[in-house]
């Protein structure tokens, strides 16, 4: 390897590198929720929209992750578009071991029986179509079924390891 110039000294590719190079990489925050036995869900920084026709996204999940063994059997998720008002909603669904559904989190049961967050900028229900396995993750394809984007607001991004606001 050799140094390009104004771009410093290239690394080998690693899991480090990989985390150093995607804290530089501002990302929109959802959090991703299912129906089990108990409601799970995630915050998710990997939500991406596939295509429109029909209308698909994507979301990446570690199969370590407590929410994995609900969402590789379900037959629905929600997915929520966090406001930067919500940072705090957005740590606890990323804290390992939290009642996440607990209070001060407001929900209610959607369509599917999918958990509905409450005060989201936008939230979909989606039908899963597809699993597809990516190393230590699985990313979930999921068709769009029914959903509401009228939420007021600002969304909220993380970058740098933290949670951030748009700025004008």
């Amino acid at each position: 390897m050799t140094a390009t110039p104004d771009l410093g000294t290239p690394e080998l590719a690693s899991p480090d590198l990989l985390r150093s190079v995607f804290r530089q990489h501002a990302a929109g925050v959802a959090v991703v929720t299912a129906r089990g036995e108990h409601p799970v869900g995630f915050t998710a920084t990997s939500l991406n929209s596939v295509a429109a026709e029909p209308p698909l996204v994507s979301f990446g999940v570690g199969t370590s992750s407590s929410s994995w063994p609900v969402l590789a059997d379900a037959g629905h998720v929600g997915v929520h578009i966090l406001g930067e008002h919500q940072e705090e909603l957005a740590a606890t669904f990323a804290r390992s071991g939290a009642d996440r559904f607990a209070p001060p989190t407001a929900w209610r049961t959607g369509p599917e029986g999918v958990p509905v967050l409450d005060g989201v900028l936008a939230w979909l229900v989606c039908r899963v179509v597809a699993r597809v396995p990516a190393g230590d993750h699985r990313i979930l394809i999921a068709q769009a079924v029914v959903g509401d984007p009228a939420g007021s607001g600002r969304p909220l991004l993380y970058h740098q390891g933290r949670f951030n606001a748009l700025r004008d």
